[in-house]
């Protein structure tokens, strides 16, 4: 293979089987022969993740090591890791295999062919029936109210052109959600479908707070349909405010019966009264994100770099 391959891995207390994962890279790049640059980000782990990186550049010299000064998240630490990527086609795995490398090959054969992206559709997960049947649910939801194709079961797991990577760094969004980015910015892309593996060891990063995080971006930075929803509710709610008020004159001029039922009136009253905080929590996601992109902050603080 000619072109130059980048491979960005975002790190995260991943010191102990880290080893394992540069033997997995490092064995398909002899096989491959690849030119290869590795970009391990340190997403500001807890253990001594950036100092194993540092260990390993000693032995695979095609280390890059970029440490960030905390955690910033997931999302955050792939951009940033695209921003050091310096080769024709660019692939993005996670630390724990669960993505092995042994795929790539598959997936730059595409490119070869004349696609831009080639992105993982997972088949299985070796994970919980919780979580599995979370992101099944997640990923429809998704792809029903977004304002963009959005292919369902697909993650960040992917290969990409180097002009694909160009466009999707000129998005300067505080809250990225990148396989969102990597939809919208078009070009020929496909689908490989593939069995994901089970966690190599340790426990996942993503906690079920990042995990919200991550699905409350891609809602609300792919779709306006939460606000159109208010609508609807607002025009039902009058509907039937209306309604009932009919319902009461009508009994009060035709029979001279007024309507009692304090239940029925508290009830409204807490119906109502939780929908409109519903309504101004959904209002105050967008506003809080236009806030967070007026304030023009950095999206991540670099703390060291290595053989950038």
């Amino acid at each position: 293979m000619t072109n130059k391959i980048s491979i960005v891995v975002p790190i995260y207390n991943s010191a102990a089987f880290m080893p394992k994962l540069l033997d997995a890279i490092d064995q398909q790049r002899e096989i491959s022969d690849w030119d290869l640059e590795l970009i391990l980000v340190d997403d500001g782990s807890k253990d001594d993740s950036y100092g194993k990186i540092e260990e390993l550049s000693r032995t695979f010299s095609y280390i890059k090591g970029v440490k960030l000064s905390k955690n910033f998240g997931h999302q955050i630490a792939v951009k940033t890791g695209l921003s050091y990527c310096t080769g024709d086609y660019i692939a993005i795995i996670d630390d724990d295999l669960q993505d092995p490398p042994s795929l790539l090959p598959e997936f730059f054969g595409y490119l070869d062919k004349g696609y831009d992206v080639a992105y993982g559709v997972r088949k299985k997960r070796k994970e919980s029936l919780i979580k599995r049947l979370s992101y099944n649910i997640f990923y429809r939801i998704l792809k029903s109210m977004s304002d963009i194709y959005i292919p369902l079961d697909s993650g960040d797991f992917c290969v990409m052109s180097r002009r694909v990577v160009d466009n999707m760094l000129k998005f300067k969004e505080k809250n990225p959600f990148l396989r969102g980015i990597r939809a919208w910015v078009g070009f020929k892309q496909i689908g490989v479908v593939y069995e994901r593996h089970a966690r190599l060891e340790g426990e996942s990063g993503y906690t079920l707070k990042k995990l919200l995080k991550i699905a409350m971006d891609g809602i609300f930075s792919f779709s306006t349909m939460p606000i159109r929803v208010i609508t609807m509710l607002g025009y039902i709610g009058l509907l039937i405010a209306i309604s009932y008020s009919l319902i009461v004159l009508v009994n009060k001029l035709a029979n001279g019966v007024s309507v009692e039922g304090f239940t029925a009136i508290v009830l409204l009253i807490s119906f109502f009264g939780s929908l409109t905080l519903i309504c101004l929590g959904i209002i105050g996601e967008y506003v809080v994100r236009i806030y967070d992109e007026t304030r023009d902050r950095p999206i991540v603080i670099v703390d060291k770099e290595l053989n950038t």
